[in-house]
């Protein structure tokens, strides 16, 4: 048996090399015919040369100087100059073309090789989703702004921290102010130092921001892994195509496909860059139970906790949108009575008729 795996090896080898020599000899032929069919073409047009010249020549005014020009030897000199230089630029363009076409196919193998590697390094990439915020006057679903901070508050917060936003940034957004101070009062917050000069705790208030899953860095590692929980705060701004890239990890995860090893304590998700990821799948349907009644699908929680975390990281957006919106239609009435002075002040101008008297 492994005699015979051996033989067959062998010629296998040894066909590719034939293949690969054959291959090489062709493309030297076909290149010695292309160079040939140069070379005749390039004597043809010459001939032409010749002849056009001659008839030229013949046609002239001054016979004797007609004679004297064909008898010069600077002639042929110059016909077989422009033989050689035509036979020179011929070679060049076919290298030229030859060079194209390998330059041409290497561009294709490594933009395939790109992809394929960008696929790998940076995920799968993310379905374009219709996010009904993204409008040009669109302003944000504050329903689902609210049930989206429910998700978080019951199963991102445990590990994902938001230190950017504060309790009073969700007065008028999502909650009442009544509503929001509760909310703020069930978490301690160490404050201080006080008269004696020690730390102390006491309820929240609206101007905290939100708390802290872990005291620091190094605990936050050590409690998963040595994964860190991003900050959630500008999440959907630090990724690219932020929100759709957020909606397809939470809802993309899979069983690993044949061939693929997944480390244990890790997680596939072909959205996430390497498709190896620490953090297990969170939402599941059912998992939290909204205060509206809606059902908490998988999909429901994930375009929830989304728009959340856009409002998030985007809280001025409307304001901006009205206020861009207002500069429009000003500067639109700004433009109108433009135009219309314009044309009061230059309509006598382009219609007066200047006469002019020639004969006085």
């Amino acid at each position: 048996m492994g005699l015979g795996l051996g033989k067959k090896i062998e010629i296998g080898f040894n066909g590719l090399g034939k293949k690969i020599e054959i291959g090489f000899n062709g493309l030297e032929k076909k290149i010695e015919i292309g160079f040939n069919g140069f070379e005749r073409i390039n004597q043809f047009v010459a001939k032409l040369i010749r002849q056009r010249d001659a008839a030229k020549l013949a046609t002239a005014n001054d016979p004797l100087r007609a004679t004297n020009i064909k008898a010069t030897p600077l002639v042929p000199f110059l016909i077989a100059k422009h033989n050689q230089e035509g036979l020179e630029s011929a070679g060049m363009k076919s290298l030229r073309v030859f060079a194209l076409l390998g330059a041409g196919v290497s561009g294709l193998l490594s933009c395939s090789t790109v992809a394929y590697s960008d696929e790998a390094e940076h995920g799968l990439e993310c379905p374009s989703y219709p996010w009904p915020h993204k409008g040009i006057l669109s302003s944000y679903d504050h329903a689902s702004i609210r049930r989206g901070h429910q998700v978080y508050q019951q199963v991102c917060a445990s590990c994902h921290s938001m230190s950017l936003v504060s309790y009073r940034d969700l007065v008028g957004v999502s909650y009442t102010e009544a509503e929001t101070k509760a909310m703020a009062a069930e978490i301690e917050v160490v404050d201080g130092p006080n008269d004696e000069g020690e730390m102390f705790t006491r309820p929240g208030k609206l101007s905290d921001r939100f708390p802290q899953p872990y005291a620091n860095e190094q605990a936050a590692r050590f409690a998963n892994g040595g994964a860190y929980p991003p900050d959630l705060s500008l999440i959907t701004k630090a990724r690219h195509d932020g929100q759709n890239y957020v909606f397809a990890l939470l809802t993309g995860y899979r069983d690993a496909p044949a061939g693929v090893s997944i480390r244990e304590g890790l997680h596939y998700n072909p959205y996430f860059p390497g498709g190896a990821i620490a953090m297990p799948k969170m939402l599941s349907d059912g998992a939290v139970e909204y205060e509206d009644g809606t059902p908490a699908t998988e999909s429901q929680m994930g375009k929830d906790v989304v728009t959340f975390l856009s409002w998030a990281a985007e809280p001025e957006m409307e304001e901006r949108k009205l206020m861009g919106f207002k500069w429009i239609f000003l500067l639109s009435l700004a433009l109108l009575q433009a135009g219309y002075y314009r044309r009061l002040r230059w309509s006598v101008l382009k219609s007066r008729k200047l006469v002019f008297d020639v004969v006085n």
